[in-house]
């Protein structure tokens, strides 16, 4: 057993040994043909990239596309600049050789414990070599190779070099690619003018510049500064005073106006998408010649442009416009100190088509025509509000949708149900947190929201018949030997049924017409669209307006607010209505809806839906002036057929002596009539009378027969029949006794 025993742990001796060497020997190999890897110098060095983008015909778009423009030198920044990068990013900057041996020996441990790459613990050296000369991706290939070219790098350029080329690479969000463009961008001066504070809050920035934005994520960005500030003070660079004056100073920011335009370009979007389909900073992107190939209308872009302009709107706002066909973006307008597409904003009732109404047609839940009682609810802890506190009694799914009342809206989501809604919403791009999860996500209540290209990108799902894609800015992307790096072939997903889709593009359609959407009915095209706003609770202040509307060509989409929630004096109806009329106005559309063969007409009894809110099939009998033709899938008809002009009720009848006259009271309804009948002559006629009706009749005999005869007063063959007799007994010293 000993020998065994022997042998065993030698064994697993030499296995373990020679595992570690051949790992060994992978590693060697992967760092001495990394050392062989040239440094790109022009990429390091050159402070003034421009990209080539292109529209849909091929043609350069006339943007500027330039990437990190602006550069400075490391003698003209103040040292407590400096010191904040270091303190946060390097300590040990100026004495390692290109790598902290103990840093990624921590970060190693706690990646094993994690079974992930979240932990790098590069160098400043190393994020330049990262940002630079390889790819994004984390793997343990690309570490191994970021480590030899990092320290090649040591090599080559000093210390003070190396910062500085860091400096006016690194990425700072909004487009800002370097320390001087970020200084200029995000207070309105130059880098060497920078403060303590300002300088903590760019060197935190870098971690996540949108999750520590000073825009949109200020308190996250505090909380970041005062973490850097932190570090200054135990690396001596501030003294404990400075530091507790400034951990409690508010950002200030003076946001440089002129480059917002450029923020929100066509253009910047379309280099925005082309780092996340490669993988790689827009700086390399252009360093390395790729071409991105757009699918920019220029007529469209114009138009649309010029639309927004002639709004003279003093707010952010954003208009973009998607090719229904291939689900790809036209045109796109964006103004804001912010970049619009990395922002979301709550929908409002636009989303009641996308997560309410649509997913309850596809349930077979609700028909266009199905009656909802627009009434004072609470469901869920939830009190939802009509605009104005006006409820409306029933009124149909159709309705309730084009005039965006919400209380409707909260109840057919209660009936789809909050999660089957969602995951339909999901297939059609729109994104849920997982705290939305109650009824308000009905009317638009969202922990985030959506942005606009997701919004009216769920949108062309409705009319491409139910499937959905992703809108796209780039069509395709060739390398600088015009080489095909990239083509977009997303395919589409089918969400919806056919036959719903079209149903509910019909209902917003009424919308454009009668609707919330209305100054669109004198467009001469075929559009659906729906308008949504989005209130201050604690005032009448608007924050958000929008309108998505599109025909079986293209979508458009609206929208209007303040990224910093400032109140905006807009609505839904108005403005973004009116920005979409003006571009149906120049843009000539003339395509029109493919309604599926199983979508199909019935007639149902007027009738039924109005008295009893069922909706019910017409039947032979059923006067015209009673019928209702409404649209239904082949799939999901009414099941039951009405009675109503074929079988007659009695009339509830209450009867009574006063003075010697007969009093007879019943409760007319204005399509029948009611004859009296005394002695075989009408005594009395009722026709076309709702409500309590009461008929007094002089009783002249000791035994008097009285018949009360209804019928539909279209159909008077069939009737129904009461006879009531009224009988007196005479009785000496008391008055007649009269017996019914």
């Amino acid at each position: 057993m000993k020998k065994f025993l022997k042998w065993l742990f030698i064994s697993l001796f030499i296995i373990t040994f020679l595992a570690l060497a051949g790992v060994s020997l992978y590693i060697s190999s992967i760092y001495i043909n990394a050392l062989n890897i040239p440094l790109n110098e022009e990429i390091l060095t050159n402070s003034s990239l421009t990209l080539d983008i292109f529209d849909s015909e091929n043609k350069p778009i006339k943007e500027q596309n330039e990437v990190n423009h602006a550069y400075t030198n490391i003698e003209s920044l103040k040292q407590h600049t400096l010191d904040a990068f270091i303190s946060i990013e390097d300590k040990n900057f100026y004495t390692h050789k290109g790598i902290n041996v103990k840093r990624m020996a921590k970060a190693g441990l706690n990646n094993i414990k994690s079974r992930s790459l979240k932990e790098g613990a590069s160098t400043i050296t190393q994020q330049l070599i990262k940002n630079t000369q390889l790819s994004s991706e984390k793997t343990f290939e690309r570490k191994i190779k970021e480590i030899a070219l990092a320290q090649k790098l040591e090599k080559k350029y000093d210390k003070n070099k190396i910062l500085e080329l860091y400096l006016n690479i690194i990425y700072f969000g909004n487009n800002c690619y370097g320390i001087e463009s970020a200084s200029n961008y995000y207070f309105s001066k130059k880098a060497e003018e920078l403060d303590i504070a300002e300088s903590a809050i760019l060197a935190g920035m870098i971690k996540s510049p949108a999750k520590y934005s000073p825009i949109k994520n200020q308190e996250n960005c505090a909380n970041r500064r005062n973490v850097v500030l932190k570090e200054m003070e135990k690396d001596g660079k501030i003294n404990i005073e400075t530091y507790n004056m400034l951990k409690n100073k508010n950002i200030e920011l003076n946001l440089k106006k002129d480059k917002i335009n450029k923020l929100n370009s066509y253009s910047q979007a379309s280099i925005d998408e082309a780092e996340s389909i490669l993988g790689i900073p827009a700086r390399y992107i252009a360093l390395s010649g790729y071409k991105i190939y757009t699918y920019q209308n220029t007529y469209k872009q114009k138009i649309l442009e010029d639309c927004v302009a002639d709004m003279n709107l003093d707010c952010d706002n954003s208009a973009i416009v998607i090719d229904n066909n291939k689900n790809a973006i036209s045109a796109f307008v964006g103004n804001s100190s912010y970049k619009i597409l990395e922002s979301k904003r709550q929908p409002g009732s636009c989303i009641k088509p996308v997560l309410v109404y649509g997913p309850a047609l596809n349930e077979d839940i609700i028909y266009p025509c199905t009656q909802l009682l627009d009434e004072k609810i609470t469901i869920s802890n939830y009190t939802p509000k009509n605009v104005g506190n006006v409820y409306r009694g029933y009124i149909s799914a159709r309705e309730a949708l084009s005039k965006s009342i919400n209380i409707p809206a909260v109840k057919v989501l209660s009936y789809v149900g909050i999660e089957k809604a969602k995951q339909t919403a999901q297939k059609m791009g729109i994104t849920f947190d997982e705290k939305d999860d109650s009824y308000t996500i009905a009317l638009g209540g969202m922990t985030y929201g959506v942005n606009i290209s997701q919004l009216a990108g769920a949108y062309t799902t409705f009319a491409n018949n139910g499937y959905y894609k992703p809108p796209q800015f780039i069509s395709f992307i060739t390398d600088k030997n015009n080489k095909l790096v990239y083509i977009n072939k997303s395919k589409s997903e089918k969400v919806l049924k056919e036959d719903c889709a079209y149903l509910l593009t019909d209902m917003l359609k009424t919308c454009a017409k009668t609707g919330t959407a209305k100054k669109l009915a004198s467009l001469n095209c075929e559009i659906a669209s729906k308008t949504g706003t989005v209130g201050k609770s604690s005032s009448k202040d608007n924050l958000d307006a929008w309108n998505i509307s599109y025909t079986k060509a293209q979508t458009v989409g609206v929208w209007l607010g303040n990224l910093d929630n400032t109140p905006i004096k807009y609505a839904g109806g108005n403005q973004p209505t009116e920005i979409v009329k003006k571009y149906f106005e120049e843009i000539k559309d003339d395509s029109k809806f493919d309604r599926p063969e199983s979508i199909v007409e019935k007639n149902i009894d007027g009738l039924e839906l109005e008295e009893n809110h069922r909706v019910m099939l017409a039947n032979t009998f059923t006067p015209e002036r009673f019928t209702q033709t409404e649209l239904f899938s082949a799939f999901n008809l009414p099941n039951d057929i009405s009675k109503n002009f074929t079988d007659v009720e009695k009339v509830v009848l209450s009867n009574k002596v006063e003075n010697g006259c007969a009093i007879i009271e019943f409760n007319a309804k204005s399509y029948q009539t009611y004859e009296i009948i005394i002695d075989e002559k009408v005594y009395k006629s009722i026709s076309g009378k709702n409500g309590k009706q009461s008929v007094s009749l002089p009783l002249t005999n000791s035994k008097q027969k009285i018949i009360v005869e209804n019928f539909y007063t279209l159909n008077p063959e069939n009737r129904a029949s009461q006879e009531i007799n009224f009988i007196k007994k005479e009785k000496k010293s008391q008055k007649d006794k009269w017996y019914i």
